[in-house]
């Protein structure tokens, strides 16, 4: 039996959706202290998670990339706010999906069932978690996370869609359109500092953990991931 962790602050709310899921064969858990959702989480062990953006002492983002830094379970939000970037941070930081409310139950119980099918179901592909890895720097490209050494930084999805695409190439240059083709289906809209913003970002994560490689910028072609920092060997 599946078991889905709902983190929904409006006790109204929650015991529908709670009610509505049992219904439906679903085991459920809800957190209750909203300070230590990542722990309630942990300790419950949800096959996928249903959040809200709208929580106390913590927003919604902030905890799904803390559950993806331990988890690549399927986490969907259930969100009254219903703007484009709302969805657009929620995806960025980690979420799987976005449904707004007012909603169909019937529509979310169809969206919990597909993305429990390819989490786990016929149309899981592996069990295994999917790394990429130069050196000492691991990239875990599902929940976002790079580590050198044991030391840990969360990105965003398009951080790490970035940095995986440059460790792919180790050594050789990534031009900037084929960047841009993989972080955003419509580059026309795309300013043209936006990826010089997400290039500064990563090279200030991967120097704060002490990765002895950098992303060197190659004039007038891309970017190359794999050249030692000045001063380090």
């Amino acid at each position: 039996m599946y078991k889905i962790f709902i983190v929904e602050d409006d006790p109204k709310i929650a015991g529908l959706l709670r009610s509505y899921l049992v219904k439906y064969g679903y085991e459920v858990d809800e957190a209750e202290d909203f300070g230590r959702v990542l722990d309630a989480f942990l300790a419950s062990r949800g096959h996928l998670i249903l959040l809200d953006v709208n929580l106390p002492s913590y927003d919604g983002f902030y905890w799904c990339r803390q559950i993806r830094a331990h988890s690549v379970c399927p986490i969907l939000f259930i969100s009254a706010r219903d703007s484009q970037m709302d969805q657009v941070m929620a995806l960025e930081n980690g979420a799987d999906d976005y449904i707004t409310k007012p909603y169909d139950m019937e529509i979310v119980l169809a969206k919990i069932r597909s993305h429990l099918r390819r989490a786990y179901g016929s149309y899981a592909q592996t069990q295994e978690e999917r790394t990429v890895q130069c050196g000492s720097l691991v990239l875990y490209p599902e929940r976002y996370v790079v580590s050198v050494d044991g030391r840990s930084a969360e990105l965003t999805q398009k951080e790490s869609v970035l940095l995986e695409a440059l460790m792919e190439k180790q050594g050789r240059v990534v031009g900037r359109e084929r960047l841009l083709d993989l972080m955003w289906e419509d580059q026309h809209f795309i300013d043209d500092n936006t990826l010089n913003v997400y290039i500064t970002r990563v090279r200030k994560k991967l120097k704060e953990l002490g990765c002895p490689q950098a992303v060197d910028t190659v004039r007038g072609a891309g970017y190359r991931f794999g050249a030692a920092p000045p001063g380090q060997v």
